[in-house]
């Protein structure tokens, strides 16, 4: 996992500017930046006499079989309806003068899903943007009918893994948090771009996580360009998954942020209650979560029954609750009832502050309490040690006589 070299990347600013000033003062850079570049090609052919995005490197099919070991089934590391993603390794041997990186290399599948439009839509996305919780993509390859793009190698595997693979040690509570907020601001940066982006197909799986568990996201392939000016959404075809996609865009077919809201409710509902969104092995009133949970999430007592019983006393009350709350209003079936994404971040951070707080007055009280009993231990071992002794005088003063004949 290289780090992020992109040239429309945030420039880092002084560390006494204010917070907001340098996020705002971040993604304006970074917007004039975007408005330099060339235009977005409509299709691969026009991909093709379009200059290229700076700092993306365009490979030729045959390095990137070497870098996959010619595509070996071992280095397998994911699989969808894009086709096939490999670990592959980019150095010398590959390309003269490339510095070791470990990478994951996506093929497209010649009888794919999605196809080329989607494969486009990859690269457009994640060739304008750059952003510490966005994949990051290091190059493609658009050679005859091969259709590769290399991102960095995510370690740590997707958000799915962590929460429902069985085998694996469930993520706890904090580290569940922390993935919330990165996965947020990634959102957040997107619906805020000069043309906002509406991701469309938030989910666990596409959510990666490096060897320090920061979270970025995935699979770009149905990211949509949101409305603009007076436009209130977007009208396009109903894609994304099962589960994850609003009520309205799957009645209507109209898409906006809030959309991306809605599936980022599930997300954090997943999280919560360590369950998938749709189990027909679970019994029938509980097959879909959002259905089944969302309405004992602003019940405090029933909300602990339904809270993932393998992150028990790794939270606060208090920013379970919040968190709980947070999901319930983005999964209203009213969009204009549901957060933007600014706010959910706002909030996730308020809610790990509070977590934080919380953590360190309970290792202070521990700390305390754990001096006091070994304070208490000293003196009940040396009280027991004294009624010891007494004893022993006592029972030499009453049977002194017998004892010494």
């Amino acid at each position: 996992m290289g780090n992020w070299r992109s040239s429309t990347r945030f420039r880092p600013v002084d560390s006494k500017t204010p917070s907001s000033s340098r996020r705002t003062n971040s993604i304006e850079a970074d917007f004039t930046k975007i408005k330099k570049m060339q235009r977005a090609p409509k299709d691969v052919e026009d991909f093709r006499h379009v200059a290229g995005y700076d700092d993306i490197v365009i490979f030729t099919y045959r390095e990137l079989r070497l870098a996959t070991k010619y595509f070996c089934r071992d280095l397998i590391i994911g699989e969808g309806g894009f086709g096939v993603v490999y670990k592959g390794v980019i150095n010398e041997k590959v390309r003269q003068g490339y510095e070791y990186t470990e990478v994951a290399v996506k093929v497209l599948s010649h009888d794919g899903l999605q196809g080329d439009r989607e494969w486009l839509a990859e690269v457009n996305s994640l060739g304008k943007f750059c952003h510490p919780n966005l994949v990051k993509l290091i190059g493609y390859c658009c050679e005859d009918d091969h259709r590769l793009l290399v991102y960095e190698y995510m370690a740590s595997g997707s958000l799915e893994k962590h929460i429902f693979q069985r085998g694996v040690i469930p993520m706890p509570w904090p580290t569940r948090l922390a993935v919330a907020l990165d996965a947020a601001k990634g959102l957040a940066f997107l619906h805020g771009a000069e043309i906002p982006i509406i991701y469309r197909d938030f989910k666990t799986s596409n959510i990666l996580l490096d060897k320090n568990y920061n979270a970025k996201l995935s699979d770009f392939g149905l990211a949509k360009e949101g409305p603009m000016g007076d436009q209130t959404h977007v009208s396009t075809r109903i894609l994304g998954t099962y589960g994850y996609a609003a009520p309205e865009y799957i009645m209507t077919g109209h898409l906006t942020a809030r959309s991306d809201v809605y599936g980022y409710g599930v997300v954090l509902l997943e999280m919560l209650i360590g369950k998938m969104t749709m189990d027909r092995s679970r019994p029938t009133q509980e097959h879909n979560l959002v259905e089944f949970a969302r309405p004992l999430l602003i019940h405090n007592k029933k909300l602990k029954k339904i809270i993932d019983p393998r992150i028990d006393g790794q939270y606060s009350v208090r920013s379970i609750r919040k968190v709980a709350s947070l999901a319930y209003h983005c999964l209203s079936s009213n969009p204009k009832g549901r957060p933007t994404m600014t706010e959910v971040v706002d909030i996730l951070e308020v809610v790990r502050n509070i977590q934080e707080g919380e953590n360190k007055d309970e290792m202070n009280f521990n700390k305390k309490c754990g001096s006091r009993e070994v304070v208490y231990e000293v003196r009940r071992v040396k009280s027991e040690r004294m009624s010891v002794r007494d004893r022993q005088r006592r029972n030499s003063k009453q049977y002194g006589n017998s004892i010494n004949i």
